[in-house]
């Protein structure tokens, strides 16, 4: 059976909701790069440590591999 990439983005990605929290998310990422450098997040995931993309405080912020972030936020 195949993805309907599609469907997810209509009913899922496009909503006002979800952009905001996906805007968070690259914003968190930017502040780590310029405060940490291009090259500590290189392949790396910016975890949020309490899962909530709006706080972007540095406290909650931590720079993680992509198995240990992932595996955790599934």
């Amino acid at each position: 059976m195949c993805r309907d990439y599609k469907a997810e983005y209509e009913n899922y990605h496009k909503k006002p909701e979800q952009r905001k929290r996906n805007d968070k998310r690259k914003q968190a990422r930017r502040n780590m790069r310029k405060k940490h450098g291009e090259m500590a997040i290189k392949g790396k995931d910016i975890d949020h440590k309490d899962r909530n993309p709006h706080n972007n405080s540095y406290s909650n912020l931590r720079i993680s591999s992509v198995k240990s972030n992932r595996s955790r936020n599934g």
